[in-house]
């Protein structure tokens, strides 16, 4: 990383509102003093590490927040993040949006952040079963979640420092999507949320639950930590309205009863900010750890 890119990294770092900050210092631990000495303490500890992983400031950053600056905490979650990523090659690796099977999965909108923040400054996931189960497997769809988070993720401010909002549709899903969702892929899903990736899940929904995909949900309530299970809720298709009715109908697509566009005009927008970061994931690639 060039100096310009360092200065340019370091005042996209810093550039926060007063609010954000009072925010940041409350809840997270965070201040002007002790986030430089943080990042540089974490990327020497890389720099000298077997880790291979990247040292760019704000990756840094999003796990310092979601440890709310437990340095050794976070030293241990970004070890877990890399062990996930490449013993888990089959979701991690190979993340070249412009495949053919990934562009086309891309074009079903499996996973759709919103692009508006809700009231508390979350961004807002919705994740659906959009995909046939007869002609792709779960892996790839994790894939398809695996891009996306990232590329919401990697440049935006407010999701490293208010967390996010997971709506999962379970509208679409058919016997055969929940036949993937076998114990010990929940489990990984679970275990990659709670104690590897730099995410901080503040709300997590199931709506238009079927009776037949209750049964994973109680396997993914078994996994979870306290707190998560705290957040977690189930809503039936009679139900959801209870849900939705939370969430601003202004970032909402019209589709969820909401005026911010169609899911298809969202599908497109994510589409192409993958396909425009391309080159990120490419090189992501180089980041492998000697995993003993």
């Amino acid at each position: 990383m060039t100096d310009s890119q360092n200065c340019s990294d370091s005042c996209f770092l810093h550039k926060l509102t007063s609010e954000q900050k009072e925010y940041a210092a409350k809840v997270l631990n965070e201040s002007d003093e002790n986030r430089g000495n943080a990042i540089a303490e974490i990327k020497r500890w890389i720099q000298e590490s077997d880790l291979r992983a990247r040292t760019d400031e704000f990756f840094i950053l999003r796990f310092l927040r979601v440890c709310k600056f437990d340095t050794e905490k976070a030293k241990t979650r970004i070890q877990n993040f890399q062990k996930v990523r490449f013993s888990r090659p089959e979701w991690c690796s190979n993340l070249d949006p412009l495949q053919p099977r990934l562009q086309e999965l891309l074009s079903l909108g499996i996973c759709l952040p919103l692009r508006k923040l809700d009231n508390q400054g979350r961004m807002v996931f919705i994740v659906r079963a959009s995909y046939d189960p007869d002609v792709f497997t779960i892996s790839e769809g994790i894939k398809i979640l695996i891009l996306i988070l990232e590329v919401a993720f990697k440049d935006n401010v407010e999701a490293s420092l208010y967390g996010l909002a997971v709506i999962m549709d379970f509208q679409h899903a058919t016997l055969r999507h929940i036949a993937q969702l076998r114990p010990n892929i929940v489990w990984h899903l679970v275990h990659g949320v709670q104690g590897c990736y730099p995410i901080r899940i503040r709300s997590l929904n199931s709506i238009n639950t079927p009776e037949y995909a209750k049964f994973v949900m109680t396997i993914a309530r078994y996994f979870l930590n306290n707190k998560l299970k705290e957040r977690f809720h189930v809503y039936s298709h009679k139900t959801t309205h209870d849900c939705l009715k939370n969430v601003p109908a202004n970032i909402l697509p019209i589709e969820y009863g909401g005026t911010d566009g169609t899911t298809q005009e969202l599908i497109e927008y994510w589409q192409k900010v993958v396909e425009e970061n391309r080159e990120y994931f490419i090189d992501d690639e180089n980041y492998k750890p000697i995993l003993k």
